[in-house]
């Protein structure tokens, strides 16, 4: 079976390395090398360096669609899997293999159409969460459905440790659909678009945090912001990342985000909606992560400042 296979992010290298051991990949597909950091040097994406390791032949293009589609039809591929890839592809482009265009998409479709599967399914607190081996169409995320796999979501798991999960079972699920369409059993299922929910991406400054939210939105909420963009408040006049959050079995009726506790003893602790939460896991900017009783130790944090 003749696959190319398209993506962008560590996602994609991830369900890459999986199906390159069972099908063999003939050449991948991803964006152009990008500028980073001050000195703008080129960085190829996280894809390109895992095909370069598996001896891939790698394709980059700013548009698949319009610049790589001859290079593409020429490699006459049977299926074209897409993993995290975000371009959007042209029906020319589509339909050009002999099957069809396959996504491995990160949530248990119709729900979280769209980029940030993963941290909306902690960030709504959800108890599971999965991966669906859909038909591309040109529709996001809305083609029919092959095959879903589930998982729980861990009560302390993170959008990052998730997201490493989801990967490795992305990869299970697109060589068993693989394996269906070569056996001929590929047998797919029409969303119900009635139950279709659509999420959006996550910027950077999603991250602040606000404490008007009861204990478990916050820790879900912290927990789907890590490790990008990072759950933050301000202190100092400085932005603290806060990376674990706890609720405390004590009452007060402070303003919502002030400082009640802020000690050796008791950590810092916050008023949160329903009651107060410390802050467990932090990192100041400039600083190193610690824990709130180390970040404490030698700094006095004023009670019933408001953050």
């Amino acid at each position: 079976m003749k696959i190319v296979f398209m993506g962008t992010p560590d996602f994609s290298a991830i369900v890459l390395e999986k199906l390159n051991s069972v099908y063999p990949v003939g050449a991948v597909v991803t964006g152009l090398d990008k500028p980073v950091g001050r000195g703008y040097q080129l960085k190829p994406s996280p894809l390109k360096v895992k095909a370069e390791e598996l001896g891939i032949p790698v394709l980059q293009y700013e548009k698949v669609s319009k610049e790589g589609i001859d290079d593409i039809r020429a490699l006459e591929p049977d299926v074209i899997v897409t993993a995290a890839f975000g371009q959007i592809l042209s029906e020319e482009f589509l339909n050009i293999p002999k099957f069809s265009v396959l996504n491995v998409h990160a949530s248990l479709l119709p729900k979280y159409r769209g980029s940030s599967p993963i941290q909306w399914s902690i960030l709504n607190g959800d108890e599971e969460t999965g991966i669906t081996i859909m038909k591309t169409i040109r529709a996001v995320d809305a083609g029919d459905m092959l095959l879903q796999k589930r998982t729980k979501i861990g009560d302390n798991e993170t959008a990052g440790e998730l997201f490493d999960r989801l990967a490795v079972l992305g990869g299970e699920a697109i060589v068993e659909a693989l394996k269906l369409v070569e056996n001929g059993e590929a047998h797919f299922v029409e969303q119900n678009e009635d139950e279709a929910t659509h999420c959006k991406m996550i910027a950077k400054e999603d991250g602040r945090i606000s404490f008007g939210k009861t204990a478990r939105e916050l820790d879900c909420f912290v927990r789907a912001m890590t490790p990008w963009p990072s759950a933050y408040t301000e202190i100092e006049g400085k932005k603290l990342k806060v990376f674990r959050v706890q609720k405390v079995d004590d009452t007060a009726e402070r303003a919502i985000g002030e400082v009640v506790f802020a000690d050796n003893k008791n950590g810092l602790v916050v008023q949160a909606e329903d009651g107060l939460v410390r802050l467990c896991d932090l990192q100041l900017e400039g600083s190193k992560r610690m824990s709130d009783l180390d970040f404490l130790r030698g700094r006095k944090i004023e009670i019933g400042n408001i953050l």
